[in-house]
This record gives structure tokens, C-alpha cells and sequence, in this order.
């Protein structure tokens, strides 16, 4: 005989990486730009991924993604593997409060950050799956981010009920290639159309690119962000 006297949860923490960089001569503000890899990638390969971003006079802010992913192939040390920034099962309620948790974390790290520094203005720049984060965080937090920049994903406005006017103060990029296997382009760009009749200042742009993060995603984004008066 057993008795089962009782079940919950607790909480579990683990440390997160992140690194702060600053480029153009020190100064008391300047926009920061915060990187948001894809799946299966860690902190420091998107940083050598996204090298000539750091010609933007900004901070740069690479933050790793919580969730370790086994390396089967057993070469690689816990902490160059690679990462995921959320859990999903294919249930959308899953997906969304998924989302939400590291939507949390990053809010609280931003604001950390922000005691420390002066910015001037908050882009995200999101990549495969961090892509989709970064569409959610922007979307979740309109009053918080000023520039998206989202590669090789899709924003997930059917999460938002009509928010009209709610996004007038946020510019969006959103890069697709023609030759991507991995995300299709038309979801996305129907997405880019709601945020546009949003009041998003919206560019949906196709590369005749794959999904891989190329160079040329990255020089398209450095041409986008100095229009917007980056240096």
C-alpha cells in the first residue's frame, strides 16, 4: 500500500550567458540592438554569425537561449552546445506561454542592462526560431521595442487580437529567401500586411537567398538601420 501525500512543483534555475558590446566611440547614448539566435545555436556562434553588425555604432547585446540541446554526438562540451528559446509541442497554448517565459526573461534582463548604459532606442534582431521570439517580444512589449528585425521566420500576429494603432511607433524588416526549405515566405508576409494595417512601419523584403543566415540578410539589415538614422 501507498500513499501519495503530496505533488507540486518547484523551481528549478540555471544560469543564462550573455555578453554586452559596445562599438563607435564610448558615449553616453546610443541605440542597443539585442541578438536572438536560431535553434540548435549558442551565444557565441551567432556573434561570429552576425560579425558585421558590429559595424553599427550601438551596444550589441548576444544572449544564449535556455534550454540545452544534447549533443548525441558527444564531442562537444555542455556549454557549446546548442540552445532552444522556448518549448513546443505543436499546442499553440504551449507555444504561446512558452514564448511568454522568455519574453520575461529577456524583459528583465533589458532592464538590468539598462541601468548600466544609456539607450537611446531598442532593436531586436531575431533569427530562425529566435526570430519568432523576437516577433512575439516586440508585438507582446509595443512600447518597449522601436526597431524588429526578423530573418528566416514568421511574426505570429494571430497571437494579438486586432491591436490597431498600437504598434504607430514601431518599424519592422522582415527578410525571407526565395530558396528557404525551412520557413515559407507567404505566411510571413500576410503577417507583415496585419502589422502594416496595425500601424507598423512595415518592409517585407525576399532574398534570393536559403534559410541560412547569409551575408547578404545582414548587409540588407545595416542598410535598413541606417535609414533609420543608425550610424
Amino acid at each position: 500500500m501507498k500513499n501519495i501525500l503530496q505533488t507540486g512543483y518547484t523551481t528549478f534555475s540555471m544560469e543564462v550567458p550573455y555578453k554586452l558590446i559596445e562599438t563607435g566611440e564610448r558615449s553616453d547614448e546610443k541605440p542597443l540592438i539585442v541578438y536572438l539566435h536560431g535553434f540548435n545555436q549558442n551565444m557565441g556562434q551567432f556573434e561570429k554569425l552576425v560579425k558585421p553588425m558590429l559595424e553599427v555604432k550601438a551596444y550589441h547585446l548576444f544572449v544564449q537561449a535556455p534550454y540545452p540541446i544534447y549533443d548525441r554526438s558527444r564531442k562537444k562540451k555542455v556549454e557549446d552546445w546548442g540552445r532552444s528559446w522556448y518549448l513546443y509541442d505543436g499546442e499553440q497554448e504551449q507555444f504561446v506561454e512558452s514564448l511568454e517565459s522568455a519574453s520575461n526573461f529577456l524583459e528583465r534582463l533589458i532592464g538590468d542592462i539598462s541601468q548600466h548604459i544609456s539607450a537611446s532606442r531598442l532593436a531586436v534582431f531575431g533569427y530562425s526560431m529566435g526570430g519568432y521570439l523576437a516577433g512575439y517580444f516586440a508585438l507582446s512589449r509595443p512600447t518597449l521595442v522601436d526597431e524588429l528585425m526578423v530573418v528566416g521566420a514568421r511574426i505570429k500576429t494571430e497571437v494579438f487580437e486586432n491591436k490597431k494603432g498600437n504598434y504607430n511607433n514601431l518599424h519592422v524588416l522582415a527578410l525571407h529567401g526565395t530558396r528557404d526549405k525551412s520557413v515559407k515566405s507567404d505566411p510571413q508576409q500576410k503577417s507583415c500586411n496585419k502589422l502594416s494595417e496595425w500601424g507598423a512601419n512595415v518592409t517585407f523584403k525576399e532574398l534570393d537567398q536559403s534559410h541560412k543566415l547569409a551575408n547578404k540578410y545582414l548587409k540588407e539589415t545595416r542598410k535598413w538601420l541606417k535609414a533609420l538614422d543608425y550610424k
